[in-house]
């Protein structure tokens, strides 16, 4: 475990003395060797790993990673299923529920489109929430928005009470708001630079198997049968499930998850956290992301994909059925195939990313081959052969699905310092965005051309986001800040301080 100690004058802001030329004195005698270790030690710095001095301003800058890291990964990727879960549970059998309530279509897709409007309104205090409270106090505010909502779907299970589960759905809309920009910064506050870009797959992982769980179990849960008697019990039944689940959820939350370790893993999240520490305001680092054009055309490009996999699952359904009539439960099926190959594609491609580093490269491999799945599927779902729409679903769902953690990934590098959160943010509400229009739009086409229509609205856009990905000027911040011998040598020393971009910097490496 490396050491560096650093002595800091906290009248600079590292911000506004970026570009200044920082001074590092390094002093190799015993007196002040022993003088830092007996102050980190007596202060508990190489436990806290925080970078708070101490009287004599020494800060003890060390990494360390924790087993628990992976229990809080766990915890939260199963916690992210079951709110992922309640998104999709009413659209895989929307025609059941639109009769079940005696409402519209369009009303039963809102029951989706309500989780991405939410987000798109309250992301700014949600983001806000995250970079100033910390991960714990958000997941403990979306665990309990998630369990009331779904508490509240058991009370909706009669035809004449729609306006309540809107209401359920619109509290796990809410929670999914704080949910969706945890990811990225859990695996940064937690895992160290080689093991990152799996850890964020992982962490979005729950999210696709929530969706995919809900693709399989209402329909097998729900059948579509005329008793609105029996059709109610069988609703209430998935609700209760559901709402037992989210239950037993919170309760580990509280007594298990915990906000951040001890010492950081890595020395960039390290290093952010000290360039971020002073003269930083979330709205400051709000401008600063969209003055980074490389960032901004991910933005749109993320959104454009992960818009159009959202109006696929929202529709999906429709989709299947207006092909194959009476195939309720292979519709639920195709849409679990649709989202387990995204899991196996997520990662993979954050195990090829920890070992690559070829983030350009591989977002823009994942694009055109999202592009290529899609012009299939487009054109093989009249067939007639269900085998064929497994097999094109699939394929489509590893490489659109796969994405999803690749632009977590590249949007932190191309933004750090900034937080995790803010960038996450940013990206997830252009998806949304383009989720809704994409959504409105494409069952407009639907209704008055059809399904072929409707999908190659959805290509034309895709490509779209594929030329825009081709642009992204690749600019690999996380990864320098990464660098190993930046710490050991004099002249990394240097870099350090231009890093930090002070002039009040002096220290000794150990």
């Amino acid at each position: 475990m490396k050491v560096t100690q650093l002595r800091f004058d906290p009248t600079v802001s590292p911000l506004e003395g970026r570009n200044n030329t920082g001074k590092l004195e390094m002093g190799n005698g015993a007196d002040e060797q022993q003088h830092a270790g007996s102050d980190a030690k007596g202060k508990g710095l190489d436990q806290t790993g925080s970078g708070a001095s101490n009287g004599g301003g020494v800060f003890a800058l060390t990494t360390r990673v924790y087993r628990r890291r992976w229990v809080m990964l766990i915890l939260f990727s199963t916690f992210s299923m079951s709110n992922a879960y309640q998104w999709i549970q009413y659209s895989i059998i929307s025609n059941i529920i639109a009769k079940f309530y005696g409402v519209e279509m369009t009303a039963v897709n809102w029951l989706s489109m309500i989780y991405m409007v939410s987000y798109i309104v309250l992301i700014v205090p949600a983001a806000w929430l995250l970079e100033k409270r910390g991960l714990r106090i958000a997941l403990l505010l979306a665990n309990m928005l998630n369990c009331a909502g779904a508490w509240i779907k058991v009370a909706s299970a009669r035809p004449d009470l729609y306006w309540v589960t809107v209401l359920g759905q619109f509290l796990s809309a809410t929670s999914q708001v704080l949910l969706l920009g945890i990811p990225p910064k859990l695996a940064a506050v937690w895992f160290g630079p080689h093991e990152v870009s799996v850890a964020c797959s992982i962490g979005v992982l729950g999210n696709q198997l929530g969706i995919a769980i809900g693709f399989l179990v209402p329909p097998i849960l729900v059948h579509n049968v005329d008793d609105l008697d029996e059709l109610g019990y069988h609703i209430r039944v998935m609700f209760y499930i559901t709402a037992g689940f989210t239950t037993v959820m919170f309760i580990l939350v509280i007594m298990v998850f915990q906000d951040k370790p001890e010492i950081p893993p890595s020395q960039a999240q390290l290093q952010a956290k000290h360039i971020l520490s002073v003269g930083s305001s979330y709205a400051a680092s709000l401008l600063r992301l969209l003055r980074n054009l490389p960032f901004m055309l991910l933005v749109v490009s993320y959104g454009i994909n992960v818009g159009s996999l959202y109006t696929i699952s929202t529709l999906l359904n429709r989709m299947i059925i207006g092909s194959y009539p009476g195939q309720e439960e292979n519709a639920g099926r195709i849409g679990l195939t649709l989202i387990l190959s995204g899991i196996l594609g997520s990662f993979l491609c954050g195990i090829w990313l920890d070992r690559t580093k070829l983030f350009k490269q591989t977002l823009f491999a994942m694009y055109i081959l999202t592009l290529i799945g899609m012009l299939v599927f487009t054109f093989t779902l009249s067939l007639g052969h269900l085998w064929l729409v497994f097999i094109t679903v699939g394929t489509l769902g590893f490489f659109m699905s796969g994405y999803l953690p690749l632009g977590f990934e590249y949007g932190i590098e191309l933004t750090y310092p900034e937080a995790e959160g803010t960038s996450s943010g940013m990206l997830n509400v252009l998806a949304q965005i383009f989720g809704i229009i994409f959504t409105i739009c494409d069952e407009k086409v639907i209704d008055k051309w059809g399904t072929l229509a409707g999908n190659i609205f959805l290509t034309c856009f895709l490509l779209i986001g594929t030329i825009i990905t081709g642009l992204i000027k690749s600019d690999l911040r996380r990864q320098q800040a990464n660098v190993e011998n930046c710490l050991s040598t004099p002249t990394g020393s240097e870099s350090l301080a231009q890093d930090y971009g002070t002039t009040g910097w002096s220290g000794t490496w150990q």
